[in-house]
């Protein structure tokens, strides 16, 4: 019932800038009371949580991307962004957003950064 859909991966070059957008169905009413994480896989790696946002509004970061990506909620429009700026190679990954609500997970979005 729960479902995620991914947008917003692409190409870019060291230094730049990319924001992705996760657009969240079948929570109903309860949008804003759920956590939703973003998390990367690159080549070779496990998964890693590198964003989440909480009910409550709490934030979580790792310290990989602190200080360069933001995670941002618009209940109003069941949507949950990544904004990535000062992006390098070392981010490039495939990135997957996550509501534990149904153990639900989009569809992974490619991010390549290139140096």
């Amino acid at each position: 019932q729960v479902q995620l859909v991914e947008s917003g991966g692409g190409l870019v070059t060291a230094g730049g800038s990319l924001r992705l957008s996760c657009a969240v169905s079948g929570t109903g009413s309860t949008f804003s009371t759920h956590a939703i994480g973003w998390f990367r896989q690159a080549p070779g790696k496990e998964l890693l949580l590198i964003a989440r946002v909480y009910g409550g509004g709490k934030i979580f970061y790792d310290d990989s991307v602190k200080g360069r990506f933001t995670i941002s909620r618009d209940n109003a429009k069941n949507t949950v962004y990544l904004q990535m700026n000062s992006l390098k190679p070392q981010d490039t990954a495939v990135y997957y957003c996550h509501i534990p609500f149904g153990n639900a997970w989009g569809q992974g979005t490619q991010v390549t950064v290139s140096s």
